[in-house]
């Protein structure tokens, strides 16, 4: 007796659907939509918002007109680049090692690379401060990519690891019974195989890199400034809201950008990986 399914009532998908959806429109939408109004108003004679209905292009006018908020992006671009290559440099063997690693230890391995998270973050880089000053390292763009990529480097781990442990064996053992050597069979099979990882791993680094303000701040220099501490300042100290919201838009487009540009190089490696099995 085959067993029958029973499709789910029309009362069953809204109790189900509703409350994220609310939730998502409330806490998501609508202040993404604040922002985007925000970012076409006038600066209010006390600092934030003008009264309505004063619309004005001043913002982006003042942000496109000025070449040093290109350099900050151009900046900030450049320290996500560079984080997020020296966290697959530094996750790719530390992920390989716990996928080839005995299942009875794999779990610990994950532990202990997710335990610092156990930790507040700001107690953790206030440790880096302390580390960093004696060997006067502190204020430096050395420091911040430092700091950068302790940060977000388990996020670069896990999702490497994730593909990595669903390597068959076999195909490495294939190409070496065809005279490949450890180098070839590193190239042609296991990277080939990992770069979905890569580009996921790397969309999780890059782009909160990009909105970072707190590891900048505190261990970056007056020259180190991001977008992220630019956009909070002029929210915070500014008080200039059409500003930082302008700057909060084109921050969101960029990264909107580079996850539909992820997303499409994920899906060419996934077909390249589906070619080399």
């Amino acid at each position: 007796m085959s067993a029958t399914r029973t499709q789910p009532s029309g009362l069953t998908k809204w109790v189900v659907t509703l409350p994220p959806t609310v939730f998502l429109l409330a806490f998501f939408l609508v202040p993404a939509l604040i922002v985007v109004v925000a970012g076409f108003r006038e600066t209010g004679e006390f600092g934030g918002l003008a009264p309505l209905p004063a619309l004005s292009l001043d913002a982006y006018r003042f942000l496109l007109g000025d070449v040093i908020y290109l350099e900050i992006f151009a900046r900030s671009f450049l320290v996500a680049t560079l984080t997020t290559l020296i966290c697959i440099v530094l996750a790719y063997p530390l992920a390989w090692l716990i996928a080839r690693s005995p299942k009875q230890r794999r779990d610990f391995l994950v532990l202990l690379v997710i335990l610092p998270f156990a930790s507040n973050f700001l107690v953790r880089i206030y440790a880096w401060i302390m580390l960093l000053g004696p060997a006067n390292l502190l204020y430096t763009p050395f420091a911040v990519i430092v700091g950068m990529v302790y940060a977000h480097l388990p996020f670069m781990v896990l999702p490497l690891y994730t593909n990595l442990e669903k390597h068959d064996p076999a195909l490495l053992e294939a190409a070496q019974d065809l005279g490949a050597n450890g180098w070839t069979r590193f190239w042609r099979v296991t990277f080939p195989l990992s770069l979905p990882g890569i580009f996921s791993g790397s969309a999780l680094v890059f782009i909160p890199v990009l909105g970072m303000f707190a590891v900048p701040e505190l261990l970056g220099g007056t020259g180190d400034i991001l977008i992220g501490n630019l956009i909070k300042e002029q929210f915070l100290d500014n008080r200039d809201w059409p500003l930082g919201s302008a700057l909060s838009i084109m921050l969101t487009v960029c990264v909107l950008l580079l996850a539909g540009l992820t997303a499409w190089a994920s899906k060419r490696g996934l077909h390249g990986t589906e070619a080399v099995t």
